[in-house]
């Protein structure tokens, strides 16, 4: 079969015009899509870090409000159940009072407030302890440390149970409500109608929290007295 000469131009302008049609990108255009992909990437990694460190931010901050909230939770629980007991240290005579601070307190620490309470679950009396339980909050190394004994009155040598409950605390304060007004000290051998605990945090400055307490009304106190 022999080929004319207008399919030879026709044939020979499709080829020309495939070749025209394969031919790959410039470096100019390699370099202009190179700078789109890196512009794009950049503002993604960008976002992605931003939503990262977000993300960080929030869990360390609902990690510490729940800190605090759980270690307000037992404070108060140990507050509302509060016993008229005295306790005896290392085998000694019993302390005088039913609170104890600074360096009456179980610990050596100068910011603490120990005492007994109620309401430490033994069922049947299956466990060999009692119900109460002696318990100190402490002030150690800025961390808020709740502080027991497997039995209230300590014997010798025995080694205190110690729970970490506040971090980042510089300061720890106690204050007493006699029913009339807030004070440092404590009478003694009665109880104040309500507890305030005040601690001085790194990130959220201080805090106060009051506790009612089962204490002596101002009707008994005047009475004794007299």
């Amino acid at each position: 079969m022999m080929m004319t000469s207008s399919n030879y131009h026709t044939f020979n302008n499709s080829t020309c015009f495939a070749s025209h049609n394969a031919r790959g990108f410039t470096l100019l255009e390699v370099l202009i899509a190179i700078a789109i992909f890196s512009v794009i990437s950049m503002a993604s990694f960008s976002i992605f870090e931003t939503v990262l460190n977000s993300d960080k931010a929030t869990k360390t901050r609902t990690d510490r409000i729940n800190e605090l909230q759980r270690g307000f939770i037992i404070i108060e629980r140990d507050m509302l159940q509060i016993a008229r007991r005295s306790v005896r240290l290392n085998g000694e005579a019993p302390q005088k009072g039913f609170l104890h601070t600074s360096n009456e307190s179980y610990s050596t620490n100068e910011q603490a407030l120990a005492f007994v309470r109620h309401g430490w679950t033994n069922p049947g009396l299956l466990l060999p302890r009692s119900e109460m339980q002696s318990v100190a909050y402490q002030l150690n190394d800025d961390v808020l440390e709740r502080v027991h004994f497997n039995f209230v009155d300590a014997v010798l040598g025995e080694e205190p149970k110690v729970r970490p409950l506040i971090s980042q605390v510089e300061k720890l304060d106690f204050e007493f409500y006699d029913g009339k007004k807030w004070q440092k000290t404590l009478t003694e051998n009665s109880l104040p109608m309500a507890i305030a605990i005040e601690i001085d945090t790194t990130d959220y400055g201080v805090i106060r929290r009051q506790f009612l307490v089962a204490g002596d009304s101002l009707e008994v106190k005047d009475g004794r007295d007299e």
